[in-house]
């Protein structure tokens, strides 16, 4: 993978957005595992072995469809942001949406109630969108993530269903490239 020449990372004003590496590891599992952090993603910590299966699968993901989830990285510090990103996740969910990529985004503690998420997640969205043209992604927000909702509005996202995931419901929103 041609990561490190530019074609896939994205610098915005306070961030910079790169596919993640190996040497990523350590600092996706403290977040990962930061009970605060995966509060809206399924509640539990992840063990270090889930940390790693995440990794692998977003660099897997780069590999197989030439986009995913980016490492964020403050620009000053270097300092490990979080991650934003689409991918296919393939979730077995009603109504289902297999045909366009789920954008979602995790921001470490420091990170979080900056603007970091909305301004990555805006910066990828533009990214895919100028390469790829997808018509349509999608993104689940169980209902009183109000911080994750704000973020999916405005990156042009709209609430399209409700359904449960997992035994949790959840909040499906799209984005339609005509309407952006």
């Amino acid at each position: 993978m041609r990561q490190m020449d530019g074609q896939f990372v994205i610098n915005t004003e306070r961030l910079v957005l790169r596919p993640p590496a190996l040497t990523d590891f350590d600092e996706i599992t403290a977040v990962y595992s930061d009970a605060g952090v995966v509060r809206y993603l399924g509640g539990r910590p992840f063990t270090r072995e889930e940390a790693w299966a995440r990794l692998i699968r977003h660099v897997g993901h780069w590999q197989l469809f030439g986009f995913g989830f980016w490492v964020l990285r403050d620009r000053q510090s270097g300092r490990y942001a979080g991650d934003v990103g689409l991918a296919y996740f393939r979730r077995e969910i009603e109504p289902a949406y297999e045909d366009a990529p789920e954008a979602g985004w995790v921001l470490a503690p420091w990170a979080q109630r900056q603007g970091f998420a909305t301004e990555a997640a805006c910066a990828a969205h533009d990214w895919l969108d100028s390469r790829f043209r997808q018509r349509r992604s999608v993104c689940i927000i169980e209902p009183e993530n109000a911080g994750s909702i704000r973020v999916a509005e405005k990156c042009g996202y709209r609430e399209y269903a409700r359904s449960i995931y997992r035994n949790s419901p959840i909040v499906l929103f799209e984005r339609r490239m005509d309407e952006v």
